[in-house]
């Protein structure tokens, strides 16, 4: 069908369904999804032929209906033909959102790129480097592959709230900021407990030593310190692990980390005066009475 018999199609549509159904809401629902299915029968002359207000409403309405990538189309096709006029801008961030909603990340991120080089004063500029960050976010991959889009996002994000600190998404840049640090931190913490458990108390030490001096404020902070602890005891530095236990208790006395590093200690302190206590009756055994 074409566009123009498509024009023509649409009012009897309405008018059947009004007469059928009073449900507005699923009205809207089936109107925009046959509306999206009908789009897609337009040929590239016809849309040559649209007017920007037609492209514009056609994006839109395919967007609204789930027609992702069919939207980001034409909404591409009112910057490619119109890019002077006042939907120009608009369309181009509705197309790389469209692109955002269909998990076309790459292509979403390129689109709002294009729009920060070419607008860099515009007042969308960071809801584009947001959007970037909320991109690269949603790919970030779990802990055991590159972390690339992980990287990328805390720098969108890090943008906003260096450059936009007032703007109305900074609150969430910020709180993605927080997840952002506990994945890395998280990551750190697997290779660390790796090590631990084959004995490799520097290598685990170092991992460690990363969550509490990179990442202080993530989640895993208690935890990284009770380990170090751990490593410390195992290698026989015992004033570093008290230091370190000292450090814990003072900064979360309330974290299930810090009851264990002080049985912990209390076990080290016990089996050491019990050692010493060996020690001096074996230096000093009592004398022999007849």
């Amino acid at each position: 069908m074409t566009f123009n018999q498509f024009k023509n199609f649409m009012p009897v549509v309405i008018q059947s369904w009004n007469r059928s159904c009073p449900l507005k809401g699923t009205q809207y629902v089936f109107i925009a999804s046959v509306s999206a299915f009908l789009m897609g029968c337009s040929s590239d002359k016809e849309i040559e032929q649209m007017s920007v207000e037609q492209l514009y409403k056609i994006g839109r309405d395919s967007l609204d209906s789930g027609g992702y990538t069919q939207a980001a189309k034409y909404f591409s096709e009112v910057e490619r033909q119109h890019p002077y006029s006042a939907w120009s801008l608009r369309a181009q961030l509705m197309a790389a959102y469209s692109y955002y909603e269909a998990k076309k990340y790459d292509e979403a991120i390129e689109g709002y790129n294009v729009f920060i080089q070419l607008h860099p004063g515009h007042e969308s500029i960071p809801y584009a480097y947001y959007m970037i960050g909320l991109c690269n976010y949603e790919q970030m991959p779990t802990n055991d592959r590159t972390q690339e889009s992980t990287e990328k996002a805390q720098a969108a994000f890090q943008e906003v709230l260096n450059r936009f600190p007032g703007s109305a998404y900074a609150k969430d840049a910020r709180f993605k900021l927080d997840l952002i640090q506990d994945h890395f931190a998280s990551k750190e913490m697997d290779v660390g407990r790796y090590y631990l458990n084959k004995k490799a108390y520097i290598a685990a030490l170092n991992r460690f030593r990363i969550v509490v001096d990179q990442y202080q404020t993530s989640s895993h902070t208690p935890e990284a310190l009770h380990r170090m602890v751990e490593c410390y005891v195992a290698l026989g530095i015992m004033e570093q692990a008290k230091i370190t236990a000292a450090i814990l208790g003072s900064n979360y006395p309330g974290s299930v980390w810090y009851v264990d590093t002080y049985n912990l200690m209390m076990t080290v302190n016990s089996k050491a005066e019990t050692k010493t206590k060996n020690s001096a009756v074996k230096d000093n055994p009592k004398p022999v009475i007849k």
